[in-house]
This record gives structure tokens, sequence and C-alpha cells, in this order.
């Protein structure tokens, strides 16, 4: 999560302090102990949904922000520019609003900080003191993954996280639940809809006040809400025609009418993905001959080679490869044709069966059942 909540808050200018907020606009009063001089730095998401990096002189400890805000949201507050690790003790998150706050910060240690006049940030707080003693029995997992340098060791230690992971869900869907009007419910989804379904994921959004519906993270989650019913059961698979490993020509809709489709979304670097492919070896070699084909869609477009190496050193290649097709630009990324987009796959490994009409009649994984509900309806279509 870390990665992702930083790269929420890449910029690409720099912005500096209005004279006054006016309608839409917040001020940030802030004192930060231990540091007498020097800049403190903030990047938010400035009116027009522009990303604005600004900066504030410290003068005795002291610092103003002002700026104009469409709506309440996240920023991220640095002791210098270049902070690039949401890990770095120079930096911390905060929600702002239109409104006058104040702000308390330690050199040293801004994930301490202390932020009043925003409702949002008041909201997180509240729900950060519920987690505080799971998060207090996980730490000593999250510190040993971060140390850990072995990739498949350190998935291992991820492992462990999950019981603790579930209970945090679960005060997160709670809050969401019983916050329908909350800016934090709209910001919080972004990241939870990787673990719901579809359904699920609705039921939450039909809560919503209108604003909170209209907000930028709210039209961001219809959005991802729609993606996730496209390619989940009930809904007509979305086709491609792309090259497969071997450089021939794969088209999905050459199957219709003749055999059930797996669509294996999956990594080279996804261990988890790595470690279920005896299994997925099994069901294939039981059910190919009865009108059973996979298809593995890799998310390794930057690296092929290890796409290759990995399906070579995990005797896949029984089966069909593609790439994802998510190409990388000087502005990030073109998901114009990605095969994943419109399946809405939020997490690697997730697996969607396509039946012989080319309708979707399963998915597992991410927005999913899980690999049980996956060899239950596997056998009872071909057993």
């Amino acid at each position: 999560m870390k990665y992702i909540l930083l790269g929420l808050f890449l910029f690409t200018g720099m912005a500096w302090a209005q004279d006054a907020p006016q309608k839409g606009g917040f001020s940030i009063s802030g004192t930060i102990t231990g540091k007498k001089s020097g800049f403190i730095y903030l990047s938010y998401a400035g009116a027009g949904g522009k990303y604005i990096l600004d900066s504030a002189a410290l003068k005795g400890g002291k610092f103003q922000f002002r700026g104009q805000i469409d709506e309440p949201g996240a920023a991220i507050v640095m002791g210098s520019s270049t902070v690039r690790n949401m890990d770095d003790p120079e930096l911390g998150q905060l929600f702002i609003e239109p409104a006058e706050m104040q702000l308390r910060l330690t050199a040293g240690d801004f994930k301490q900080l202390k932020l009043t006049g925003s409702k949002t940030q008041d909201e997180q707080e509240e729900l950060e003191l519920q987690k505080a003693a799971i998060n207090a029995e996980k730490k000593p997992f999250v510190d040993a993954y971060r140390k850990e340098k072995d990739h498949e060791k350190a998935a291992a230690i991820r492992e462990q996280f999950e019981p603790f992971d579930k209970k945090l869900d679960a005060l997160d869907l709670t809050f969401m639940n019983s916050h329908p009007d909350s800016y934090l419910s709209a910001y919080m989804m972004r990241f939870k809809i990787q673990v719901l379904t579809a359904d699920q994921a609705k039921d939450i959004y039909d809560r919503w006040t209108p604003r909170i519906k209209n907000s930028v993270f709210g039209k961001e989650t219809a959005a991802e809400i729609a993606q996730l019913q496209n390619g989940s059961p009930g809904s007509k698979a979305s086709v491609f025609s792309v090259k497969d490993i071997n450089g021939q020509t794969l088209d999905l809709s050459s199957f219709k009418g003749s055999k059930y489709v797996m669509l294996d979304f999956w990594a080279s670097w996804c261990v988890p993905c790595r470690k279920g492919n005896p299994h997925l070896i099994a069901l294939y070699n039981r059910y190919k001959d009865k009108g059973f084909e996979i298809i593995g869609v890799a998310s390794d477009d930057t690296s092929p080679d290890a796409w290759r190496k990995a399906v070579e050193q995990d005797q896949i290649g029984i089966w069909k490869h593609v790439l994802s097709g998510l190409k990388r630009t000087k502005d990030g990324y073109d998901r114009s044709e990605c095969i994943s987009e419109p399946y809405g796959i939020h997490t690697l490994p997730t697996k969607i069966l396509i039946d012989k009409e080319g309708m979707i009649v399963g998915r597992y994984g991410g927005g999913g059942e899980d690999d049980a509900a996956m060899d239950r309806k596997l056998a009872e279509l071909f057993n």
C-alpha cells in the first residue's frame, strides 16, 4: 500500500502559496519541534485536480500554507522535496479541507503529526485508534518483512499478515458502511475494492450521499465497480486478439462454442501466483480433454525475458500465454490495450472462468471466490 499511496502524490511542478484563502481555500498554520529554519513541503490535489507541491519557509520553527482545493482530500507533508518513500520518517499523511487548520510536526518523526481543524483527519485518527492494538500485534511481522531481502522468504512472511489484515479490513468496512457522508470512506475504497466482490463494493457505494458519490474518489469508485462487474459472473467476457508467447495470434473469440476458458492473471514476480501453478497444472491435465483451456495473462510487459523464464521453470507452457498489454509511457501507463483493465483486475493472482458462449461464470482471487470454489465449479462442469 505504501507504494500506491506515494504514487498518488507524485508531482510534476511547483506552485506557491496563495495570498489568502477564498471559497474552497484552505490555510495551515504549522509549527515544528527540532527545526528552526529551512522548508516544509506539502503535496496535494489543488483546484481542478492538479497536483501541487507547495513550499513554506520556516521562521523560528513556524510555517504557513495557503491554497485552493475543490474538496477534502489526502495530502502529504514532507521535510524535503525529494522524499519518495512512504516509510521516510520525514513524511506524513494528512487530510486537508477548505478550512483553517493547525499542524504540529516533530523533526524526524512526521508520522506523529497532529492536525486540527479537519473533520476527515479526525475520522482517520479515530479509526487508527481502533486499529492500534491489531497493528501492534502485526508490527513484528511487518518489520521482519521489510528487512528480508530474499523475495520468496519475504512473500512467506507477508502471508502471515493475513489474520491481522482480515481484522483491519473488517474495521475499515465497518467504518465505510457507517460513514456514508465521509470523504475518508471514498478515499479508503480506492484500496479496499481489492478485497471486495462487485456486489459488496456496490452495496457500500449505494449508501453514499450524493456529494460523496460526486467526489473525485467517488467517481473513481463508480468506474472501478463498473469494471469489476464487467469481470464478474453474469457478464460477457471482453474479447482480445494478441500475439502469444510463440508469436502466434491468439483470439479469445476463437474458443467460443468449443471450450471453457480460464484466464489466469499472474506475473513472474508474484510468488502466490507461481505457488499455485502445480495445482493449476493438475486441473489442466484433468480437464483439457473435456473442453478446458487456460490462457495465462502476465503482467510482465516490461520484463518479457522474466516471463518466458518463469513459464519454462514452472513447466506451464502446456497452455496458452500472453502479456497483459499494459504499455509504459513518459507520462505513466497506457491502459487502452490492457487485457486486465476490462476485467477489473486489482490483485494477482485472479482467475476468470468463461463458458462456451463467452459469458463469465466464475471469478477466483481478487474480487471473487477462493480456489476451493474454483475446484468445485470445474468438477461440476466436467465430471
